[in-house]
């Protein structure tokens, strides 16, 4: 029988679950969507595309401006209902012999391959190597390679020449990058590249915009592998207000926008990494240079002190549910320099509540 649960680790465990039902109360660090988003101008384009939605979807306005903005011809994009859509379109559509996921990373391309009947092999980054990517260490005979960059839940950034070594011929390199344009200049990203041979890259428009509920991202790779995925899609895969919202923010103003945020989110992210290096006398070790929109901490009792973290009204992401990493790590989201500073003030209490 097939289990999530594979090496012991909870694959489909994910933030949002830190803060539903009674985590709704608390001041979220666990979700790794950007706070005070959707902005009012992208709401609005939104609620305008309300009016058509008695015709069925038709995506190609947005996969063109998806085109554009990449530099691609059009049939090197797929839009999809968020990037975790295209995990399992991946897992059912691909033929895989050898499947291999660079772990610690986001669980759900693991978990899209095993349920579609895939066995997969992990190479585990080390903390001692600072979570850095050795191409070395993937088994040359993987025809599958699935990667975060930057890595959540590391904030690892590999430097693109570092993973586009992974590319060989008959292999598909899958590149996640999520959480690339939450990086200032978007440093290192694949996305667009038609010199790599089988790579595949996956953007999401969910983090940055707020856009979780919406569920909106993309596919780019080379045409044919773009048509095998179209083909495992059901009819009509992304919803008018989800192109609509794809649509919004490849403009050029909405691209510029994500660009102030990723320097904004640099600057809150060196603020709270600041404030976090105060605790080294506790334990605390702060994974670095971290360069995504969270950061990954390892601290004695961990579990301890999300719990009380939770009782001083803030949730934080558990560590233990990534394969490579146990029960002493914990993710937090960067948030803005006033939260942080009432947060680093709980975490503060709850090391020492965790103490005694």
């Amino acid at each position: 029988m097939h289990t999530d649960r594979a090496g012991g680790h909870d694959l489909r465990h994910h933030g949002d679950a830190e803060v539903r039902d009674d985590g709704a109360r608390l001041i979220d660090l666990a979700v790794n969507v950007r706070a005070d988003t959707p902005p009012v101008w992208l709401r609005e384009r939104i609620a305008g595309s309300l009016a058509g939605l008695a015709a069925y979807p038709d995506g190609r306005a947005a996969r063109a401006a998806v085109a554009a903005r990449h530099e691609v011809p059009v049939e090197r994009v797929l839009l999809t209902a968020g990037a975790a859509e295209a995990f399992v379109l991946l897992a059912r559509a691909l033929t895989v012999r050898h499947a291999v996921v660079v772990h610690p990373q986001f669980t759900e391309p693991e978990a899209a391959l095993r349920d579609a009947g895939h066995a997969v092999d992990r190479v585990l980054l080390r903390e001692e190597d600072g979570f850095r990517l050795d191409p070395a260490a993937v088994p040359e005979d993987a025809d599958l390679v699935v990667v975060g960059n930057p890595t959540n839940p590391t904030s690892v950034l590999h430097p693109a020449a570092t993973i586009t070594e992974l590319a060989r011929p008959g292999r598909t390199l899958v590149v996640d990058e999520a959480f690339l344009d939450a990086v200032p200049g978007e440093r290192e990203a694949l996305a667009g590249r038609t010199d790599v041979p089988g790579l595949v890259v996956l953007r999401s428009l969910t983090k940055t915009w707020g856009l979780a509920g919406l569920r909106i991202g993309y596919v780019l790779a080379a045409p044919e592998t773009i048509a095998e995925l179209e083909r495992a899609q059901p009819l009509w895969p992304v919803s008018t207000p989800a192109l609509e919202a794809a649509l919004a923010c490849m403009e050029p103003r909405a691209v510029a926008e994500a660009a102030h945020a990723a320097h904004r989110v640099a600057t809150d992210r060196a603020h709270l990494v600041a404030g976090l290096r105060e605790f080294a006398p506790d334990g605390l070790r702060v994974v670095e240079p971290a360069e995504g929109p969270f950061v990954l901490v390892r601290l004695p009792k961990a579990a301890d002190v999300r719990r009380h973290l939770r009782d001083l009204g803030f949730a934080v992401r558990r560590g233990d549910t990534f394969p490579g990493l146990g029960e002493e790590w914990l993710r937090l989201a960067v948030r803005d320099r006033a939260t942080v500073n009432s947060f680093l003030q709980a975490l503060d209490q709850a090391v020492t509540l965790a103490r005694h």
